[in-house]
């Protein structure tokens, strides 16, 4: 089974969170600041009023608090509109 977006939404794989230590210490997985870039695994059609301009495998940069989590397979993805993806990495 596969995910296929719908019209303007795009999926994306989180980059790994950074494991940190501060003197020893270290930091859980859920006070870890989580990753603002990830990976387009699939795109949707776009919609009449807004094309699809992203592709898979584009870097991006999207908002803190964009998108709804998902887990499919054992992998943690995120779905999100077009317009909360902020910026492509070249």
């Amino acid at each position: 089974m596969t995910i296929k977006p719908l019209a303007d939404r795009v999926l994306i794989e989180p980059a790994p969170a950074e494991t940190k230590t501060i003197g020893g210490i270290i930091i859980p997985d859920n006070a870890k600041e989580k990753p603002l870039q990830g990976t387009v695994v699939a795109v949707g059609n776009g919609t009449k009023d807004e094309e699809m301009i992203l592709k898979v495998n584009d870097q991006v940069l999207y908002g803190k608090y964009a998108g709804t989590e998902l887990e499919h397979e054992g992998k943690k993805y995120l779905i999100m509109r077009q317009s909360d993806v902020v910026a492509v990495l070249e």
